[in-house]
């Protein structure tokens, strides 16, 4: 019988399918439920070494003769303290070693209570990777143990090999052993490229032809790859292609770019024939949160993640294997390996679905401004989208493929949306569309406060007197009082701000002074000025303009 803690059940499980069978036990009570676990099971090989000091370069030597990562398991306190040795040694002479520590609850740190410090980090940089166990106590919980426990083993020989630490929080009552077997755990497994002659590749794309229901995921990036036409037929047809106007030109072929609106209109008893079985993904970050609670809720049964960095991105919290290559190597190396024979329906059924969502044709508010300016922008150009209701706005609308999309999506916050568009445009020989709301424009006021301006920046500032995306977020009701302070009312304008550095400025009100503004704004000619477009708008206006094209998709 096995420890109930179900954080060392991960370990222990995962321990065994990374073949990880040398254990070095230091004796201790807050360790005992891992001893008890590892001891108890008959795949490893235990060794009782009473000095932690030793003990660590005891399963060094296991790790050099076996040329296996072998693994040191201690108590709490100065017991890991005393491995420190050992893990030096294991680092700087290449030695896959994983150091394994107990620990007390984090809340008892500093408390006086014994043997308790904060272990957590403890070896600084003389380890390839450190992790802190959750206890857990919800699936979360459990997915980010697994996650972690993963991670941790997965660089015992990434890019060279060397020691890793895993600390594990041990809640009392520490002596419960009901657990009959170890759970069925996920393995992430990482390929370092890929070679046609090796088995695993084999054994890759054996897995890839088997799926009839494969999805290719494409987040942020910011360039133009030219894909071959002989390898977009090859490619296309195979996959349901998904990707949002940040991920530009970087597909072969045409993508489904509205998947969030086909994803809300589809009843939630139906969304499961949207779910693929295989999902690939390169690129950054994804806006669409409906993706990610879709993907989450009904997990596809592999999701395989292609960057050049190697590291494991769970974004939808199923990921099974980690390619290490760059994502246009990786495709163009599979193109010639997936079977043409097969019917691919799933793709078709997407694509359907997506031509079947209309554009939004709306009143007179943010949404149909950001519309506007989309089905009039110049080809060739940039669109620089801020965050927030912006980014989410325009992905409702079709983008022709030779304007270049920028957003500051690596954390999404809304500082710095418009410093970066300026600072892209002051080194571009394109017009350089800014979009952008008022909580974000006013926040960043400052990048209009520098000498690189040039007359290719064209601003469209939507001000409807504070932050509307969290108007309308669900579930929250908010008071008067609450409403004021979530949103940020105001009632600024940026005319002063922006005459004054120099821009020309248009006030927009309504839908015939946009019509007649944008004629300006979108011209192909290059202004004596840059433009700032500001148009006034009514947050409640919006929200109820946004909810009612929502509903018509329903």
């Amino acid at each position: 019988m096995y420890s109930d803690k179900k954080n060392i059940l991960q370990l222990v499980a995962l321990l065994k399918e990374y073949d990880i069978r040398n254990i070095v036990l230091c004796p201790g009570s807050r360790n005992a439920p891992i001893v008890h676990t590892l001891a108890n099971h008959p795949f490893f090989q235990c060794y009782s070494v009473t000095d932690e000091r030793s003990a660590g370069f005891f399963a060094t030597g296991l790790a050099l003769q076996s040329g296996k990562p072998a693994a040191v398991c201690c108590t709490s306190g100065t017991a890991l303290l005393n491995i420190h040795p050992a893990v030096a040694e294991a680092f700087y002479q290449q030695v896959p070693l994983v150091v394994i520590s107990a620990d007390r609850p984090s809340a008892w740190i500093g408390q006086m209570d014994g043997q308790t410090l904060p272990q957590s980090g403890v070896f600084n940089s003389l380890v390839k990777k450190s992790v802190n166990l959750p206890e857990i106590h919800t699936d979360e919980d459990e997915w980010y143990c697994n996650r972690l426990v993963n991670e941790a083993l997965l660089e015992l020989n990434h890019h060279g090999k060397g020691p890793v630490h895993i600390n594990i929080p041990v809640s009392e009552p520490l002596f419960q052993f009901t657990t009959e077997e170890l759970p069925e755990v996920r393995v992430i497994t990482r390929y370092q490229g890929l070679n046609v002659y090796d088995k695993e590749y084999n054994n890759l794309i054996e897995r890839l032809n088997k799926y009839n229901k494969r999805m290719m995921i494409v987040g942020q990036m910011n360039l133009i790859y030219l894909f071959e036409k002989k390898i977009c037929k090859l490619l296309y047809k195979h996959f349901t292609w998904l990707t949002e106007h940040t991920g530009n030109r970087t597909v072969p072929g045409i993508p489904i770019k509205n998947f969030d609106a086909v994803i809300y209109s589809s009843p939630s008893d139906k969304q499961e024939k949207l779910i693929p079985d295989l999902v690939i993904t390169y690129g950054g970050h994804i806006v669409s949160k409906r993706l990610k609670q879709l993907l989450r809720k009904h997990p596809p049964k592999e999701h395989w993640h292609v960057s050049l960095d190697g590291e494991v991105a769970d974004l939808y919290g199923s990921i099974t294997t980690v390619i290490e290559m760059d994502p246009f190597e990786f495709l163009e190396k599979i193109a010639y390996m997936l079977e043409s024979s097969k019917i691919c329906e799933y793709p078709k059924m997407w694509e359907a679905l997506s031509k079947s969502i209309p554009e939004p044709q709306v009143p007179y508010s943010e949404l149909s401004a950001i519309g506007s300016l989309i089905r009039t922008i110049p080809a060739e150009s940039a669109l620089h989208l801020a965050n927030s209701s912006t980014i989410r706005y325009a992905q409702l609308f079709s983008i022709p493929e030779s304007v270049e999309v920028c957003c500051n999506r690596g954390t999404n916050g809304i500082e710095g949306s418009m410093s970066t568009a300026i600072g892209y445009a002051s080194v571009s020989e394109k017009l350089n569309f800014i979009v952008i709301g008022d909580l974000s424009f006013f926040y960043d006021m400052n990048a209009l406060w520098n000498n690189y301006i040039r007359n290719n920046v064209r601003i469209m500032l939507l001000n409807n007197g504070g932050g509307e995306i969290f108007q309308s977020l669900p579930g929250f009701k908010m008071t008067e009082q609450t409403h004021r302070f979530v949103t940020a009312t105001h009632s600024a304008t940026a005319q002063g701000w922006a005459t004054e550095r120099g821009f020309q400025y248009m006030e927009v009100h309504n839908d015939e002074e946009l019509a007649e503004a944008m004629k300006t704004f979108v011209q192909v000619e290059f202004t004596e000025q840059p433009l700032l477009m500001e148009v006034f708008t009514d947050k409640a206006n919006d929200v109820k303009i946004l909810k009612d094209y929502y509903h018509q998709l329903k």
